[in-house]
């Protein structure tokens, strides 16, 4: 059955009139005011329906904790599995290859079958993986599926933020798509806390304390965000149209890379830096994840100031900046001195969280009309290059027993980006140059 979030009816709140589709935006303060600096945060909440804000944002936060679970748990996997590095690389990618994957599938049926059956959907195909992981996974070949599963986790960006953007008016758009976002600070939680729950109780039982939040969040998504009957069958052919008009866009490329870059280097630098500081500095699990959980949340925080700052700057601009800081942060990460790699390491997460804002704002820039598919193929490349970061490090290490060939490898990726970035801004210079002569 197709269905949508369900919008309180047209009426009038502080001078918006709004039937969740938004007929006319008057005014949005706290106040009822217009022209005295904007929107008030609790105007901005209330100008739609702010439970399914509260949904979405649930949905996502747990959903990151899920598809960083076993990078968290890394540690402990390989030594009650006797693993090997590369074979734990591949444990901790395959939920970011997963979720690359199911991420465009998700969006495509977010536009389909309807964002809250597919959100349910995730949230079920979450609850299976992680019973199979309390009850059944007990060798590699087991554990290998099991972090694939877990990469459902990763569709969650692809429905929570168009529920989301169908619930308020467009002048609220900003704020709360924004406010959505910034669930990924469930990346902080699962590093802060899975280390903590392996040191009192197996791997197994972690995933079974992680099964019970899941099903408290399913529960609480179906009260939060309700349903509504909605005729797709116009959206359908429309998505077709965009999705062929968005393969003929080279821009659509260019920003997967840099998205793959910035996005995909942290998911797959914070999923990589428990195994890191253990291997490296013999951290043991709970401290290494308590610094990988600071190195996300300095990245998460930055993330909406980098789309603050490509408002006003310009997203090529802001990247312009963040990507050689990106470089140069990767390159000295295995510094021998730990106080010097872990501020790498924070600087490192956070020019890639500030590069993620920037890049959704030439998102929404350059395709305002599909932002929503081209926001699934622009993060499945996120979530693509995140796969690749922890894979490449290890192997790599394998052959030079060291992690610097493969992050300076990486780190070769961001030259690149960077050098497109300087061609596109002085192709603009000289566009620019030439239509004032």
């Amino acid at each position: 059955m197709n269905d949508e979030v369900v919008y309180p009816p047209l009426r009038e709140r502080k001078g918006v009139t709004y039937d969740g589709r938004i007929l006319s935006t008057k005014s949005v303060s706290g106040r009822g005011e217009s022209g005295k600096g904007g929107m008030a945060i609790l105007g901005i909440l209330r100008s739609g329906h702010w439970p399914s804000l509260a949904g979405a944002w649930l949905h996502l936060t747990v959903s990151f904790m899920v598809w960083l679970l076993i990078g968290a748990m890394s540690i402990s996997l390989a030594h009650d599995l006797q693993l090997s590095e590369q074979q734990v690389s591949w444990l901790v990618a395959l939920p970011l290859l997963g979720g690359a994957g199911l991420r465009m599938l998700a969006g495509w049926s977010a536009d389909w079958v309807g964002a809250r059956s597919t959100a349910l959907a995730i949230l079920l195909g979450e609850l299976a993986a992680l019973l199979w992981g309390w009850l059944g996974v007990s060798g590699y070949h087991e554990a290998l599926v099991f972090a694939l599963l877990l990469g459902v986790a990763g569709a969650s960006f692809a429905v929570s933020l168009p529920i989301v953007g169908r619930a308020y008016p467009p002048a609220a758009q900003g704020f709360v798509l924004g406010l959505t976002a910034s669930a990924n600070v469930g990346t902080v939680l699962i590093l802060f806390l899975a280390p903590r729950w392996v040191a009192v109780m197996d791997w197994h039982q972690v995933c079974a304390v992680m099964a019970s939040i899941v099903v408290v969040t399913l529960v609480l998504f179906m009260l939060l965000v309700p349903r509504r009957q909605s005729n797709v069958a116009s959206r359908r052919a429309e998505w077709w149209r965009n999705a062929a008009e968005l393969i003929r866009r080279r821009s659509a490329y260019w920003l997967c890379f840099l998205y793959a870059v910035t996005f995909g280097g942290f998911v797959g630098f914070c999923s990589l830096l428990p195994l890191l500081l253990h291997d490296l500095y013999q951290l043991d699990a709970v401290m290494a994840g308590t610094i990988a959980a600071v190195c996300g949340l300095f990245g998460s925080l930055v993330r909406p100031v980098g789309g603050y700052v490509a408002d006003r700057l310009g997203g090529l601009r802001t990247l312009y900046y963040a990507l050689p800081v990106i470089v140069g942060s990767l390159v000295a990460v295995t510094s021998p001195s730990l106080p010097v790699a872990v501020t790498m390491m924070v600087l490192a997460t956070g020019a890639m969280g500030f590069g993620n804002g920037a890049v959704f704002q030439l998102v929404a820039e350059w395709f305002p009309k599909d932002i929503g598919l081209a926001s699934g193929v622009v993060g499945a490349a996120g979530g693509f290059g995140g796969f690749l970061l922890p894979i490449v490090t290890a192997t790599m290490k394998g052959f030079t027993e060291s992690y610097d060939t493969g992050l300076w490898l990486f780190a070769g990726c961001g030259v690149c980006a960077w050098g497109t970035v300087i061609v596109a801004l002085r192709s603009r210079v000289v566009s620019v140059a030439g239509s004032s002569s």
